[in-house]
């Protein structure tokens, strides 16, 4: 696990960026896992039909590799106290190409008497913000 000294951090610190690459394997992969078999998100007819862009991406598997940056920089899944976002655009995902979403993590506030650091994450995908207010609350 990650040592933090929550003194050293500044409001507005970068605490890192990774970039994902969203397949529709990927897509596959995390259906079976959720359960969720929603056709928008592996047939591209049924997408189109009720006037998707093509395929969509699972939101909650993108809200999963948006945290990513966050456990990465605290060490542990089990120091996210909190995390909130809100979905605001598709990540449509090419049959060949896929999708990259790059997220970025920055401190947003610090609570030092209750060891709580707000990570305000930005996932963005082709130059567009994909995820509002996502915002993970990790204890360090």
């Amino acid at each position: 696990m990650a040592h933090i000294n929550i003194a050293s951090l500044e409001v507005g610190q970068e605490i890192g960026t990774t970039e994902f690459l969203l397949t529709r394997d990927s897509l596959v992969r995390y259906a079976g896992a959720s359960g969720d078999f929603n056709s928008i998100h592996y047939r591209d007819d049924i997408a189109a039909a009720v006037g998707l862009p093509g395929v969509l991406a699972h939101g909650m598997l993108t809200m999963g590799a948006a945290v990513q940056v966050a456990v990465d920089w605290v060490g542990d899944a089990g120091r996210i106290a909190d995390y909130q976002v809100r979905f605001t655009k598709p990540v449509v995902v090419d049959p060949v190409d896929g999708a990259v979403l790059v997220v970025t993590g920055k401190v947003g506030a610090i609570d030092e008497e209750n060891r709580l650091v707000r990570i305000d994450l930005t996932a963005v995908f082709n130059e567009t913000t994909v995820l509002g207010k996502a915002q993970a609350q990790v204890r360090v």
